[in-house]
């Protein structure tokens, strides 16, 4: 008897220390280790800095606007990473119906508009950015990931790399993607 219940408390110690292994190796994302850590975390200002789009993030929006390039089109990011304040302040002057701040927060989202001279342009159809969004892997915040349905909110230039469902794990730091995640495929 003696011999089952050392072994049980070896076994319980064994698994508690893989079981905090596994969720410091969870907790431990692009989120926490970049963004978190930036000097910009509260800035209310809106901040384009591709390199706070977390790296697979970064890289299927720079195809995006490779692909657009391709058929003529020049984009631009105009928004990746925004911060509470930000989110706060674009509410306030009726910029935006979410008073909590979204996707872009954890480094998954990014705004990208049309380029034009220089200039960010929101003038024309962004059904483009749909389609290479979808093509890339990225939700679009024209139809958020399902054209089937109706969607009140419509957010053209938005694209994201979480699905609607995943949101409230990932604001509730529950959940982040890893390398391979792709919304589509999402069960």
């Amino acid at each position: 008897m003696r011999r089952n219940a050392s072994f049980t408390k070896r076994k319980t110690r064994w698994l508690k220390t893989d079981l905090v292994q596994a969720e410091n190796k969870f907790m431990a994302n692009f989120y926490t280790d970049v963004i978190s850590l930036d000097p910009r975390f509260n800035n209310p200002g809106r901040i384009s800095d591709i390199l706070l789009l977390e790296p697979v993030t970064r890289q299927l929006v720079n195809k995006i606007i490779e692909d657009a390039k391709a058929h003529g089109v020049e984009l631009m990011v105009f928004e990746t990473y925004r911060s509470q304040a930000r989110q706060q302040q674009l509410f306030d002057l009726g910029q935006t119906k979410l008073r909590q701040v979204g996707v872009h927060h954890y480094g998954l989202a990014c705004d990208i508009v049309y380029n034009v001279n220089g200039e960010p342009s929101w003038k024309g159809d962004f059904s483009l950015i749909g389609h290479l969004s979808l093509a890339n892997g990225l939700v679009w915040g024209g139809d958020w990931g399902n054209p089937a349905i109706h969607h009140s909110f419509i957010d053209a230039d938005h694209v994201q790399r979480c699905t609607i469902a995943r949101q409230a794990a990932l604001f509730t730091r529950q959940w982040y993607p890893d390398d391979s995640y792709n919304p589509y495929k999402d069960k």
